[in-house]
Order: C-alpha cells, then sequence, then structure tokens
C-alpha cells in the first residue's frame, strides 16, 4: 500500500434509501425524529456529491434478500409516526477513503475490511468522481426494488436414468451433502413410487438426511481398531453407534431422580425445585460464522435461544466458547475464501453481543481460545439456559390441530444451512452458499419469547419447536413425524416476493417457531400474538396418514411418506483407526541434560500470562451485558479489581420464601490435550467443567452435562478413531461421576479444502455444566481475601505436561526433551469425585474463603489469577508439593514424605508449578478454621491437603522451593502482561 506523510484518514455516515410516496414534510419529520441524532450527527439527503471532492467513496449495502434490521426497524417507527407510505428501507455504511490511497489499494480495504461479499456489496466512486444526480444508478447498486412477484417453476429430478456420476452431481450441484448411497437409495424409492422426486422432495430428504439434522456418523455402525506403530493390530471391536452405545447408555445408567428429559427435545432438562425445572442447550454456528461472522455468531446465538424456548422455558443466560485462529495472521497467508482471524474474531465477538444485549438475556460464562488449529475453521459454541414451571412443557401434537408459525417473516436467508454445515468448506462452496447465512433480528425473538411464555401458561398450545436448521421442513416434519401434515406454503408470510416453494420450505430464516394448536385454541392464541405485535399465521394442519403433502397455491410439490423421509437413510458403516504411540514409562527417571530450561521462572510465568488463550478476556467480558434481569449472582469477572477469571456463574432467577437455590454454569475445553489422546481430552473436559462449578460451592451429585464435538472428516479412519476415543472418555467419565447427559451436538466435517489439501480443525469438545447450590449466600469465588490467610493445594500433583501451555511458550528445542518423560493429564476419576464432593460440601458449610480451578498453566497460572483478582500479593514455597505416580497406583510413601526423584531440581520445580494434573484446586483457608477444614477433608476420603503459602501483606507474587527463590513480582508485573496478552 502507498506510503503517507501523515496518518490516512477515513470518515463513516449511515445511508438510508428510502422508498414511497412521502412529501418533503414526512421526510423531514421522519429524519428528525428517527434517524438522526443532532448532537452528534449532521444530516444530508440527496447523493452528497462532495464526498466525491475529499476522498474515495465505498457505498456497502446489503444483497437483496439478505436480513436488513435496522431498516426493518425504520419501517416500524415510521408508522409510529403515522407515516404509512414508506415502503421498502435498504439501509448501508459510507466510507469516505483517504484521496491520498490509490484506487487499487482502496478497493482492496473494500474487499478486505468494509464489505462481505457473503451478504453485501459495494459501490465505488474515486476521488474526484462527478456524480450526474441519476438516482437510478444508485438504485441498482443497493437492489432495493422487489422481484416479480412470481416464482421458479416446480423442478422434478429424473433420477431413475442417472448413472453413479449424474446423482453425485445433481448432490454437488444443489448443495445437498448427501452421498451416493443416499443418492442411490432415493432413486430406488421413486422407482417404486413410479415418479421423479419434486426439488421439494429432495431438498427435503437432504435436510432431514444431513449430517447436522440426523448425526450420521454417531448412529454408523463403526468397525473400530487401535494398531501400533508398526500396524499392527492390537485390539478391534463392532461399535453398534457413538450415540446410543456411549452417549445415551451412559445417561441411562446414571440416570437421577432430578432429570426430566434428555436427547428427546430442543434442550435437556433437569430439576431445579420442587416448582421449576431447567432447560439447557448448546449449539454450534461454525460454517456460517466462518463466512460471514458477525451474522454467523449472531444467529447462532438466536438459535440456541430458540432451541430452549422450544422446551416451553423462559431464556434466562447465554453461555460463548470462541476458537479463533492466532490474530496476528495476515490475510496474505490465506488461501482464497478465508477471512482473516482478526476479522472473524471481531464479527464473531460482535455478534454475539449484539443478540444475546438486545435479548436482555445476560452473557455470564464462557472461554476465548486461540490456535492455529482455527484459522480455517473457526468454532462458535454458544448456550442457553432457560427456566420453566415443572412439567409445563407439552409434546403431544394431535390430528387436526393447525400449524401455526410465529415470529419472522421467510426470505431467501438461511437456504441449505443444514447442508452447507454437514460438509467440507472451500472458496467455491462459500460463494455458493452466501443465502446459507442469515442475519438476526432480536428484538423480534423478545418478542416472541414473551408470547411463548405467556401462551404457555394459558395452555394455548399441544406441542412447540423453533425453524431452526431446515427451517419448515425440520420444524413440521419432525413435529409431524409420527402423525402427517399438510401444509399450504402460500399461507407462510414472506419478506419479498419471488421465492420458489423450495425456498419457502427449506428457508431458514430467524426468529421463526412453530406451534401445534387446537381450534379451540387458536383464537386466543392470535389474539395475544396481536397484543405483542408478533406476527402469526396458519399454514397448515397436523393429520394422521403419516404423509407429509405439501401443496403451493393447491399443487402439490411434495407428498411423502414420513417413515422413508425419518427411517429410510441408509445406516453408515465406517472405519475408525487410532494410532497407539509408544511413550517411555512415567516412572522413569527424568533425563539429566534439561540444561536449557532457564532456572528463573519468572519469564515463563509472565509468557503464559501473555498467551492470547490465557491472558485477560475483560475487553471481550466487558461487551455483553452479564447482569441484565438482576439474577447474576457471582459474574464472569470478580474480585476487587473486578478482572479476575470467575471459575463458573451463578444466577438466581427464582427468589421466594420456599427457596434461595441459585444455578451454577461452567464449561471444560483443552483442545491440546486431544492432538496426543482424545479420550484423555474427553475426561480433562468433563473434570474442567465440574471443577469450575465445585470451585465456587456446586454440589456435583446435582449437576448435568453437554457434549459439543468439533472435529473434521469423520469418513477418514484417522479422524474417526480419534472421534471414538473421545466418545469413550466420555462414557468412562458420565459413570465415574455420575453426571449425565442431557443433551449434545456434534459439528463434523470441520475442514477447509484449499488447492487440494484438506485443513481440519483441531478436534475440539467443550463439556458444559449446568448444577445447582441450595443457598446462593453459600458461594465462593476465586479471588483472595485477606493477608495471613493461608493457601492449600488440594489434590495430586503428577509429571503431566504433555499438552500442557507450558509446553506452547518454552523453548520447543529443550521441551522436546522433556515430552517422552511426561504424559497428558490423566484423570483418577474416583479420587476426583470424592475431592470434588467433599470440596465442594466444605466450601458450603462455609471452611473455604476463596477456591480456584487448577487447569492451564497449572498452579503457577491459577495462583497469579488469584492474586491478579484481588491485587494482593502472594508467597508460595514448593518444597511440600510431591509429585506423585500416574492413577490408578496410589502416590508411593517415600514421596508422600517429600522426597523426590534423582533428577534436577528444575525438572521437579517445572511440574510442580506448570503441570496440569486435574481434579486440583488452590484454596484459601483463615487460620482459625484450618483444623475443622483438614479434619473435614481427611473424614471424607480426601488426603491430598498440602500447604504451600500465605496471602501476602505486600503486593509481590513470590515462588520459592525452600530457600531458593524461583519467581518474585509485582503484581502490577503479572497484571500488565496479562491484560497486553491480546492487544
Amino acid at each position: 500500500m502507498s506510503a503517507a506523510s501523515s496518518p490516512l484518514t477515513i470518515r463513516t455516515a449511515q445511508l438510508y434509501h428510502l422508498s414511497g410516496d412521502l412529501s418533503p414534510s414526512q421526510l423531514e419529520h421522519l429524519t428528525r425524529q428517527l434517524l438522526v441524532d443532532p448532537v452528534v450527527q449532521e444530516v444530508s439527503s440527496g447523493y452528497l456529491p462532495d464526498d466525491a471532492a475529499t476522498g474515495h467513496i465505498v457505498d456497502v449495502f446489503f444483497h437483496y434478500g439478505v436480513t436488513d434490521t435496522l431498516a426493518e426497524s425504520v419501517i416500524t417507527g415510521a408508522r409510529m409516526l403515522d407515516i404509512t407510505t414508506l415502503d421498502r428501507v435498504a439501509t448501508g455504511q459510507r466510507y469516505v477513503l483517504d484521496r491520498r490511497l490509490s484506487e487499487a489499494d482502496a478497493h482492496i480495504i473494500a474487499r478486505s475490511l468494509l464489505c462481505n461479499k457473503v451478504i453485501q456489496h459495494y459501490a465505488f466512486y474515486k476521488a474526484d468522481f462527478v456524480h450526474a444526480d441519476d438516482e437510478a444508478s444508485m438504485g441498482d447498486q443497493i437492489e432495493i426494488t422487489d422481484s416479480a412477484n412470481t416464482h421458479a417453476p416446480i423442478t422434478t429430478f429424473p433420477l431413475s436414468t442417472m448413472n453413479d456420476e449424474q446423482l453425485m452431481e445433481v448432490s454437488r450441484a444443489g448443495l445437498l451433502s448427501l452421498n451416493l448411497d443416499e443418492m442411490r437409495t432415493i432413486q430406488q424409492h421413486y422407482q417404486q413410487q413410479g415418479r421423479e422426486p419434486t426439488d421439494v422432495e429432495l431438498e427435503t430428504l437432504a435436510q432431514t438426511w444431513s449430517e447436522h439434522c440426523s448425526h450420521k456418523t454417531f448412529k454408523a455402525l463403526i468397525s473400530y481398531s487401535e494398531v501400533d506403530s508398526s500396524g499392527n493390530i492390537l485390539a478391534s471391536e463392532t461399535i453398534p453407534g457413538l450415540l446410543k452405545h456411549y452417549i445415551m447408555r451412559a445417561t441411562e445408567q446414571v440416570r437421577p431422580s432430578w432429570l426430566v428429559s434428555a436427547f428427546s427435545d430442543n434442550a435437556g432438562i433437569i430439576r431445579y425445585t420442587d416448582e421449576y425445572d431447567l432447560a439447557f442447550k448448546v449449539e454450534t454456528h461454525n460454517h456460517p460464522s466462518a463466512i460471514e461472522p458477525f451474522g454467523g455468531a449472531n444467529t447462532g446465538v438466536g438459535g440456541v435461544i430458540r432451541d430452549v424456548m422450544g422446551v416451553s422455558a423462559r431464556p434466562v443466560a447465554c453461555t460463548d466458547i470462541l476458537c479463533f485462529g492466532p490474530l496476528e495472521t495476515l490475510a496474505e497467508e490465506l488461501p482464497p475464501g478465508v477471512l482473516s482471524p482478526r476479522r472473524i474474531a471481531s464479527g464473531v465477538v460482535n455478534g454475539v453481543r449484539d443478540y444475546g444485549n438486545k435479548m436482555g438475556i445476560p452473557t455470564v460464562n464462557g472461554a476465548v481460545l486461540y490456535h492455529p488449529g482455527y484459522i480455517y475453521n473457526p468454532l462458535v459454541f454458544c448456550g442457553c439456559l432457560g427456566i420453566l414451571p415443572h412439567g409445563s412443557h407439552p409434546n403431544n401434537v394431535q390430528p387436526g390441530d393447525h400449524i401455526v408459525v410465529l415470529g419472522g417473516r421467510t426470505g431467501r436467508d438461511g437456504v441449505h444451512g443444514a447442508t452447507f454445515s454437514s460438509g467440507e468448506m472451500s472458496s467455491e462452496i462459500n460463494a455458493q452458499a452466501g443465502t446459507a447465512v442469515q442475519i438476526g433480528a432480536p428484538i423480534t425473538e423478545k418478542k416472541v419469547a414473551d408470547v411463548i411464555v405467556q401462551a404457555r401458561d394459558r395452555k394455548l398450545y399441544h406441542a412447540i419447536t423453533d425453524c431452526g436448521a431446515g427451517g419448515f421442513s425440520s420444524a413440521i416434519g419432525e413435529m409431524g413425524a409420527n402423525s402427517g401434515a399438510h401444509i399450504e406454503l402460500t399461507h407462510a408470510p414472506l419478506k419479498y416476493q419471488g421465492l420458489a416453494p423450495w425456498e419457502i420450505w427449506l428457508s431458514e430464516a430467524q426468529e421463526r417457531m412453530v406451534l401445534a394448536v387446537s381450534s379451540q385454541n387458536l383464537e386466543q392464541l392470535l389474539e395475544l400474538c396481536a397484543i405483542e405485535e408478533v406476527e402469526a399465521s396458519i399454514i397448515g394442519t397436523f393429520t394422521d396418514d403419516h404423509r407429509l403433502i405439501v401443496t403451493y397455491s393447491d399443487q402439490v410439490v411434495a407428498n411423502m411418506d414420513m417413515d422413508f423421509l425419518h427411517s429410510g437413510c441408509p445406516r453408515r458403516s465406517l472405519e475408525a483407526v487410532w494410532n497407539i504411540e509408544s511413550r517411555v514409562d512415567i516412572d522413569t527417571v527424568l533425563p539429566q541434560n534439561l540444561q536449557n530450561i532457564t532456572r528463573s521462572l519468572s519469564p515463563t510465568l509472565l509468557s503464559l500470562l501473555r498467551h492470547p488463550t490465557l491472558a485477560s478476556k475483560e475487553e471481550i467480558v466487558r461487551r455483553y451485558d452479564h447482569e441484565v434481569q438482576g439474577a447474576t449472582v457471582l459474574k464472569p469477572l470478580v474480585g476487587k479489581a473486578g478482572n479476575g477469571p470467575g471459575d463458573a456463574a451463578i444466577l438466581q432467577p427464582i427468589t421466594n420464601e420456599q427457596t434461595q437455590a441459585a444455578i451454577i454454569l461452567s464449561n471444560g475445553v483443552n483442545p491440546l490435550y486431544g492432538r496426543i489422546d482424545p479420550y484423555h481430552m474427553a475426561v480433562n473436559a468433563v473434570d474442567e467443567a465440574l471443577r469450575n462449578l465445585t470451585a465456587v460451592g456446586g454440589d456435583i451429585t446435582h449437576t448435568a452435562i453437554l457434549d459439543n464435538f468439533c472435529w473434521g472428516n469423520s469418513t477418514d479412519p484417522q479422524q474417526l478413531g480419534m472421534l471414538v476415543r473421545a466418545v469413550k472418555g466420555c462414557y468412562d467419565a458420565v459413570l465415574g461421576f455420575g453426571t449425565p447427559f442431557i443433551s449434545g451436538k456434534d459439528s463434523l466435517n470441520n475442514e477447509y479444502r484449499a488447492n487440494g489439501e484438506r485443513l481440519p480443525v483441531i478436534p475440539t469438545l467443550v463439556i458444559s455444566a449446568v448444577g445447582r447450590i441450595d443457598d446462593a449466600v453459600q458461594t465462593v469465588d476465586m479471588s483472595l481475601k485477606t493477608p495471613g490467610n493461608l493457601l492449600y493445594l488440594i489434590g495430586a500433583t503428577r509429571n503431566e505436561l504433555a499438552g500442557s501451555y507450558y509446553g506452547e511458550i518454552v523453548d520447543q528445542g529443550s521441551f522436546a526433551m522433556l515430552l517422552p518423560y511426561t504424559t497428558v493429564p490423566q484423570v483418577d476419576i474416583p479420587h476426583a469425585y470424592t475431592t470434588m464432593k467433599t470440596l465442594g460440601e466444605a466450601i458450603r458449610q462455609g471452611l473455604v474463603r476463596a477456591c480456584h480451578d487448577l487447569s492451564e498453566g497449572g498452579l503457577a497460572l491459577a495462583a497469579a489469577e488469584m492474586s491478579l483478582a484481588s491485587l494482593q500479593g502472594v508467597t508460595l514455597d514448593l518444597r511440600h508439593i510431591s509429585i506423585s505416580t500416574q492413577p490408578p497406583q496410589p502416590p508411593s510413601d517415600d514421596l508422600k514424605e517429600g522426597a523426590r526423584p534423582d533428577v534436577l531440581p528444575v525438572a521437579v520445580d517445572i511440574v510442580r508449578l506448570f503441570s496440569e494434573s486435574p481434579s486440583r484446586f488452590l484454596v484459601e483457608i483463615a487460620p482459625e478454621q484450618l483444623g475443622t477444614f483438614e479434619k473435614y477433608m481427611h473424614v471424607n476420603g480426601v488426603e491430598d491437603i498440602i500447604y504451600v503459602g500465605t496471602v501476602s501483606h505486600t503486593d509481590r507474587f513470590i515462588v520459592r522451593d525452600g530457600e531458593e527463590e524461583l519467581i518474585n513480582l509485582g503484581v502490577n508485573e503479572l497484571q500488565e502482561a496479562w491484560k497486553g496478552g491480546n492487544s
């Protein structure tokens, strides 16, 4: 880009293109009352020709058909001002770029930073451009006029005469994501019917059978084997389906009395109190967020909120776990079609903020991870918690019930979202999939949520679901799966004309819910919707003929057997392989040649604090409203400084004389472990979610968990082998901890294809936990409280540095020497369960002043974070920390007495400080309560209680090994490193 002697300038303006019969006085009134803030803005009408004299002009608008929520608000506001002649509005942004930029550079800025071609286009006018005052040219640019009031003709596909290659071309060209077996099955079905499928039928099958909607991989028959480095098969088995054989079976085996619903509805449901239930769901919105970050994340949040609304619950909290590539990755390093991580991160964070804040739902828990494995495949996990009166969710469709759609209108936005999310990405597919991205309208959804709660309490519907992936096709198809349905598409309200029937049927336009309503309740529901200004339309009827019949102007465009639709997809048979790598026995004495690892550990700790994944996320968290609704007891940021990373969120949405109970939300995720062994990644993720919940006083015996798997190509035996390992880990963790899965989601095929190379995401598993505490006042946070209080390490420290963040930030040559003599963290589940159950009880009894779980960065980072949260110093002494042997073996007696293996002291202290051994906590205990605390823990079977230091009266963070000082830093130095990590 051309250089300049002084900084380049850019000016912005909001654009409104108004269409309608407006008088000058109406235009003036509308502008002054609605469009401009006279304190900070100026307003002009017309083309603004003076802009071209000062710089290049870039005007950015949405493509026709993309939701423009600001335009919709302008029309609504105009009506409130009694201006009824405003027909259509398009909004956009004007950027006036410094005239010193070359025209080519200005275009680069427009394409790379100002406009996302998936949903937007821009008009460019170079400096000194003289406009001819021809408004028609501008109208053509923004496409404000409606399409013709027609729709494309019904298309049939002559599958009966096609060969295999032709069948797959139909799948590829239509973005159906159907494989050859599935296309052959459809071909044979319609041959038996003696006709060809319509486009509506083929699209419906593709949606219903998509990986996104039907979880084909988790239902597949899997031939699994474990092999050594020479390819020798060490073990093999046939797995009859990951979902039922592991995930669902684990829940059934531990099923507690407080479990209400698992894997049978839009969200899992557990008992909260005698009067209320909790609904929890976590979804992913990865592919859409990769190509349009704001819209993808925005509608991801909106979609998971509707999942909770779909079980008749009132949304009370949101969560988000976001995974991005390193922000310093340059755009020129990326293949075509891949947005820069910085642009993705900015858009995603703003999308999450926009939806939750506008709906008035607090975002209270989450995480942000950065890793090169997310450059091509960013991950966006969105969660929502809801509350509902116990037993208030109906789910019983009756033949004759009216099919009522509430909320937003239908457009092309979101078409092929389900099938797009089921396949890999590439620049070609991304270019075709623009309609798969939606833009949300949170104000509309807030109105719908208000209607749902009132309609639930008045028992106005028999069943409800949301229009998510697949739109009407998925919602109505699933609701009517055991009965039947007849839909007339012309009754569906449209954003604009010109949609083909299959587009209306498959559109994933946002903010829509589908209800089954009896004739006697229909009028009451419609009246309620009118009062709340929610559009409601009757688009069909549920039947008892077990057929899905869709018509358009009474012309049948689909007539399908429900059994074939929902049970006809051929079951996949897949091969999975897990390669077992040879590793030195962990009990082998550590090597003596580690001189390259520095003895001064202060720089190591500062480097950890600066790591983007571990550094402060306050800049992001502060964008989210985490206090709206007034129920948040423990917020994402805690402590005197108001910036400590809380372990879990606590909410108290209901308070009355009967209960002071509160809800706890937490999560666990560490993809670095998965690179070594996904089994241990999975068990550790469960352990971490439960640790975080325990650290604030939660009761793991009344806790449920959710799983979200994000993986690469599931037909790759190596990728699938890793997935099997992770699922096995989940199964063992559920049985060991007794915490049932109540919901989950798999997002597979997170791969980007570029130049013939497949670039898979780093395998990632997020575990979310929801639990309770009997009384919100019993909780503690992780900030230190009082100088002179004692610090105790709870849990066994083992030589577990593989996959650690210490290994990410130290000299890789030196760490490579250590790696064969260490291992990935491994959970001793029985000991972990005992520790968490007992510590949680001790916290609730008031025996603990502060508690923080040890996870990424180990003891060093946990202690530093506690110090940062309180702005208080600490003094730690490592000499009492023994390095235990691996589970399930108990620590040897000599190690219990403090003896160490014959290794360099540097290696021992590295393990003590930075090992990420699971199931550990750092707690602050008042001296007068120490005896009671120790006795309670010992009596209940917790032996690993190790004194490690005190809360200091100074502002120094000091770590010693006996007389030797390893770290001596000011709290201000810690804070400077921690807050500068994501700058």
